[in-house]
């Protein structure tokens, strides 16, 4: 089931559960005036309970630098209460981003939520960050 955190005029952030995973959809740009309502959401997600996360960025047309630091500190967050992070970014554009920002290889990337969510998260989760685990 579907559902809502967060819908202003600049973004949209929906969340749903899917084989264990809570798979976070963003949609509109990310940038210095969005980064802090995800950030946001995923921490009253991890608060409410939640583990195990799929950052899905499909609908993101855009993202700066600065999400890149959010990113980080949800992961600090997620490793803490022994979770798991997976990314879905289609776009090469997206990806150089997470390179230029020497993420690249610290991050599980898939092509789409589906692709991300078809195993159930591991036991391990985020013990062997920042480097990939598969």
């Amino acid at each position: 089931m579907r559902w809502s955190i967060v819908r202003t005029e600049e973004i949209t952030v929906a969340c749903d559960v899917v084989n264990g995973w809570t798979v976070v959809e963003v949609d509109g740009e990310v940038d210095i005036h969005t980064h802090a309502l995800i950030r946001q959401a995923v921490i009253r997600l991890l608060d409410e309970g939640h583990r195990h996360f799929v950052l899905d960025l499909c609908f993101v047309p855009f993202l700066d630098s600065m999400f890149l630091g959010t990113v980080v500190t949800l992961t600090k967050r997620i490793r803490e209460r022994e979770g798991s992070l997976r990314i879905t970014c289609p776009s090469a554009r997206m990806r150089t981003v997470f390179a230029h920002g020497g993420l690249a290889d610290a991050y599980e990337f898939y092509d789409s939520p589906q692709e991300a969510t078809c195993q159930s998260p591991a036991l391990d989760g985020l013990a062997q960050w920042p480097g990939p685990t598969r």
